[in-house]
């Protein structure tokens, strides 16, 4: 996954608080329950050291917030009284949490988001169409493209001096509307990003927007003849294919990270070697296996490539008041600053790699250290 949308974080420095917290409101008491859950948490902070006009910018933003419809949680970052981030979950965090530190404490947000994958559906007729796209940060953004040409839409019947006559309009206006549908089709896939296009509905319809797509875009079509324009029409079977096609997508990408990782025989492999490949800027994109119980630390100076597993070494790196963190803290904070990726892992996943941690690298010379000698 990318991690750009993190970049706000480190942009200004700490100490930060970092709240997770279970807002789902699906119950009568669900505010209420709430309002409990955040008044615990506050403690905490207060007990951490946490400033006070940055426990109540969290405040202001948790009470706040627009309520979803039933479970969902939210990740919140705040530091010198100001909320720099905060994020719906769609789920509930695996436990409320509150953390004050010198770094943002992200990988529970990380490990809950997941790869994010950019897509559009369509669902079309031979009218128009409605879009929808998310972008890859999961800020969607709607079209509705209607036909230019409405008359005639139904071919004619068999029979009368004009048939074919009227059945040529038909097919004209259908490729017509077609045509307009794709090119709004483009143009959202095109804004976001989009890692795949589902398109869906009327037969005809996605049969004509998925051929007229242009040719860079023709191997991300996925077409279905699931959903309906139509009022009131059940999209259940649509929503479950579109969420099967991202599966897949993310299934695929982290399949390329592990196979790209296999290739380096070692290289790149335990917590060592990735933190000397980030002091490089040589990292691609990290792999790391979700652990909530993970508590191991590193320390670090000012800069994002200044990281190490001892301060001596940042001493050697003339880095005055070198800060210990948490290690995944510290790592997330590299990969930001160097524009590298991170791909989280299940524990059943990659069960044979060292640390927990290894790393895709931009490239690879005689010094980087491996496994066992870094």
């Amino acid at each position: 996954m990318q991690l750009s949308f993190l970049r706000p974080l480190y942009d200004r420095p700490g100490p930060w608080c970092s709240v997770y917290l279970d807002a789902s409101a699906d119950t009568e008491d669900a505010k209420p329950a709430l309002d409990l859950r955040w008044r615990a948490l506050q403690s905490r902070l207060t007990e951490q050291g946490a400033d006070e006009a940055s426990v109540a910018a969290l405040d202001r933003v948790i009470r706040g917030h627009d309520p979803m419809v039933g479970d969902y949680g939210l990740a919140v970052f705040a530091s010198h009284g100001r909320v720099v981030l905060s994020e719906y979950l769609s789920a509930p965090p695996l436990r409320d949490l509150a953390a004050y530190g010198a770094l943002p404490h992200v990988m529970p947000l990380l490990a809950q988001r997941g790869e994010q994958v950019a897509w559009v559906r369509v669902v079309a007729d031979r009218i128009g169409a409605d879009a929808m796209a998310v972008s890859a940060g999961g800020v969607p953004r709607r079209a509705h493209v209607a036909g230019a040409n409405e008359f005639p839409l139904r071919r004619a019947k068999p029979g009368g001096w004009s048939q074919s006559r009227y059945q040529r309009a038909a097919m004209e206006a259908w490729h017509h509307n077609a045509g307009d549908v794709t090119a709004a089709t483009v143009e959202l896939a095109d804004r976001v990003g989009a890692d795949v296009v589902v398109v869906a509905g009327d037969v005809r319809a996605t049969g004509m927007i998925a051929a007229q797509m242009p040719e860079r875009w023709q191997d991300l079509v996925v077409r279905t003849d699931a959903g309906s324009r139509a009022g009131g029409a059940d999209q259940t079977l649509l929503d479950d294919l579109t969420v099967q096609t991202i599966a897949e997508i993310a299934d695929q990408r982290i399949s390329a990270a592990l196979d790209k990782f296999g290739v380096q025989e070692d290289v790149g492999a335990g917590l060592d070697a990735v933190v000397s490949a980030l002091q490089r800027n040589q990292v691609d994109t990290m792999l790391i296996v979700d652990d909530p119980s993970a508590d191991g630390e590193l320390w670090i100076g000012a800069e994002a490539t200044e990281i190490a597993v001892d301060p001596g070494q940042l001493a050697a790196m003339s880095v005055d008041d070198p800060q210990r963190v948490r290690a995944d803290a510290a790592l997330v904070r590299a990969l930001v600053g160097t524009d590298a990726a991170l791909t989280v892992l299940g524990a059943d996943e990659a069960p044979e790699l060292t640390d927990g941690v290894g790393a895709v690298l931009r490239y690879v010379d005689p010094s980087t250290p491996g496994r066992g000698n870094g």
